[in-house]
This record gives C-alpha cells, sequence and structure tokens, in this order.
C-alpha cells in the first residue's frame, strides 16, 4: 500500500488504535465505504466542527470499539469529512507518510500539503 507521497504507507495511530480494520493504519479495501484514509491530528476546533456535522467523535462508543477523541490524538478520517473541513476551513493537520493515496481520489495533493503536520 501506498501513502499521497508514493511511498509505503505508515501507521497512523495505535492509542487510540485507529483504521478502518482498527490495525492502526488508514488502510482501505471494497467494504470501507466512507473511506477512512486520512490520517489526521484531531483539534478541539475540528472536533466540534465534525460534531456540529452530526458525527461527533469525542463521546465513546464501546460497542464500536470507539474510545472516543481528544486534540492530539491521530484517526483515519473518511476522506469527505477531510474534505468538508477543509473546505469550512476547520481541516486538521495531516499525516501526510501515513494517508492513504485513495485519499487523493477525493482531495487534492496541494490541500494536504497545505495541512501536513510538521514536527511530528
Amino acid at each position: 500500500m501506498k501513502n499521497v507521497l508514493g511511498t509505503p504507507l505508515q501507521s497512523c495511530c495505535t492509542d487510540p488504535m485507529t483504521g478502518y480494520y482498527r490495525d492502526g493504519s488508514c488502510a482501505t479495501g471494497p467494504t470501507d465505504t466512507g473511506r477512512h484514509v486520512v490520517c489526521a491530528v484531531m483539534t478541539e476546533e475540528f472536533l466540534t466542527f465534525s460534531k456540529s456535522r452530526g458525527n461527533d467523535l469525542s463521546t465513546p462508543i464501546p460497542a464500536y470499539d470507539f474510545p472516543g477523541l481528544k486534540p492530539g490524538d491521530g484517526w483515519c478520517l473518511c476522506a469527505l469529512r477531510w474534505k468538508e473541513a477543509f473546505d469550512a476551513g476547520m481541516a486538521p493537520a495531516v499525516k501526510l507518510e501515513s494517508t492513504h493515496e485513495a485519499a487523493l481520489k477525493y482531495i487534492s495533493f496541494e490541500a494536504l500539503l497545505e495541512h501536513k503536520l510538521v514536527n511530528h
């Protein structure tokens, strides 16, 4: 698997365990209809934005093995949710090395680069 840089996809986060497959990676497959491929670092601003759009990422949901997120947590976001936040000026920083190349079907490389996480 490749990232948006064309190099091997790196792990996004294992604490909390992220990814569609809950393996720490933003890998995707045919059953991942949301395309959880953008490795982003949560901010209070983004979490509030996402909740206002009907996707509460802060509240734990044990039935789905979802711990609830806080600022600073890494998480594999749905490509279109990140794009929506980008369009609204609320996009969180992205780990390019851990963002699956499939993100480029929905988001320009320039937009991702503009939100590249530095010093990680």
